[in-house]
This record gives C-alpha cells, sequence and structure tokens, in this order.
C-alpha cells in the first residue's frame, strides 16, 4: 500500500523552515530552495520525494520481520514521535541517548532485564511482603527510572533493521551508532545538519512540532502497511 504524501501538508505544518542561513551546512545544500528574512527555505519537493523512497523501504522492512526503531530526544518531539511509536507497535527512545545502546548491546540487555524484574517483583507483591515500605519505595524509584529510559526499548527481540531519527544533529550518536552496526538510517534533517552517516536524508524543518508529528505518522503508517502485508501473506 503505497502512502500518500501531500506536500500541502508539509508546507502548512511549517516543514519547509530551515534554520538562519549562516548555519547551515553545506551537504545540506541541494534541499534547500532559497532564502528568506536570513533563514533558508527547504525545497519541499526534495522532502516528497526522499519521503517516497524511505517509506516503502520501511514497509518492507516490517514485511521482512524487521523492526523500526523511532528516535527523538528534543523536548517538544518527544510526545509525537512516542505515540507513533505506540500505535504502530515500533520501539522508541525519547529520553537521552545511552553511549552504546546499539553497540554494546550486553550492557543494555542488563538494564532491561533489571527493568524487568523490577515490574514482575512490584507487580506480583513479592517486594511489599519482602521489605519495608521505605525500601519499595526506592524500588519503585529504581523502576521509574529504568522505565523512562528503557521502556521503549524494553521488548525489542535485537537490533532494528532501520532506525527512523526525527533530530539527527541532537541524535548524532544515535545516527553514529546505528550506521557502525549496519543499521539502515533514516533521518530528519534540517538545513543545519551534517548528514554523514544518515542512509536515507528527509530535509524538512525538525524544530516544528507540526511537521515532525506528521512526518512522524507516515513513518507510523508504512510500518502499518508492513504489518496488513504479513497478515495477508499469512492468510
Amino acid at each position: 500500500m503505497a502512502i500518500k504524501v501531500d506536500i500541502e501538508e508539509l508546507f502548512k505544518a511549517g516543514a519547509h523552515f530551515g534554520h538562519k542561513a549562516n548555519k547551515w551546512h553545506p551537504k545540506m545544500a541541494p534541499y534547500i530552495h532559497s532564502k528568506r528574512k536570513g533563514g533558508h527555505i527547504i525545497n519541499l519537493e526534495t522532502t516528497v520525494d526522499a519521503l517516497e523512497v524511505a517509506l516503502p523501504l520501511v514497509t518492507k522492512a516490517v514485511r521482512e520481520g524487521g523492526e523500526v526503531l523511532f528516535v527523538a530526544t528534543k523536548t517538544h518531539l518527544k510526545g509525537p514521535v512516542k505515540d507513533a511509536a505506540i500505535d504502530s507497535g515500533s520501539p522508541y527512545v525519547v529520553e537521552r541517548w545511552f553511549g552504546g545502546l546499539l553497540t554494546n548491546r550486553a550492557t543494555m540487555m542488563d538494564r532491561i532485564k533489571r527493568l524487568k524484574m523490577l515490574e514482575a517483583k512490584m507487580e506480583n507483591g513479592e517486594f511489599a511482603s519482602r521489605y519495608s515500605k521505605l525500601e519499595v519505595q526506592r524500588l519503585q524509584e529504581e523502576l521509574d527510572g529504568l522505565e523512562k529510559q528503557f521502556g521503549g526499548i524494553k521488548e525489542m527481540k535485537g537490533l532494528p533493521k532501520v532506525a527512523v531519527v526525527f533530530d539527527a544533529l541532537s541524535n548524532k550518536l544515535a545516527v553514529n551508532e546505528a550506521a557502525k552496526m549496519g543499521i539502515t538510517v533514516i533521518a530528519v534533517c534540517d538545513s543545519n545538519v551534517d548528514p554523514k552517516n544518515v542512509d536515507y536524508i528527509i530535509p524538512a524543518n525538525d524544530d516544528a512540532t507540526s511537521g515532525v508529528t506528521l512526518i512522524a505518522g507516515y513513518f507510523r503508517d508504512a510500518v502499518k502497511a508492513g504489518q496488513s502485508e504479513v497478515k495477508e501473506e499469512v492468510k
């Protein structure tokens, strides 16, 4: 199922507004339409073209059994990206990116194992029956902290097939780790981003909440399309 990308909706969402011209990165030149009032304007035709290449790739990855990791740690992007990930049953990271999350899986899995153990024992009442209220409170605080940081990836089966990064500049470490592990990287890149290690550049404003919400919705739908195709094949 092809996902229709609407250039008018991207325009209304402010996806075309780049950063100040004096902060641009030369590698983003092919995606810049013009300069206005000291800022760059992103050519949304290139954004549409990029999405029309990247979205089927996501659908194909899901159809073939891969997972798609959604990443966005800017405060105003966390909500819409998390919602899109949860709605499509995809893993996500919306808190600080922990170095080694992809490149040091053994350590990350130890933390996730600890999280799941705390969840299970808190839920079945074992902690309440064995420890004081203060001790249970401290365990709950540890659980809450681990859930906040790793809750979005605790059910991830292994390394994702694709990482979709919605704020490439602030998540350069995520981009680099994914590239190092051979994970396909799709990233929203504003005019000030060095797109090194990004396989598929989505040129767009990464500060406009409405724009990122729209783009995250496209990727949510691409994941769901892959899931639907799997269900059809099973029939």
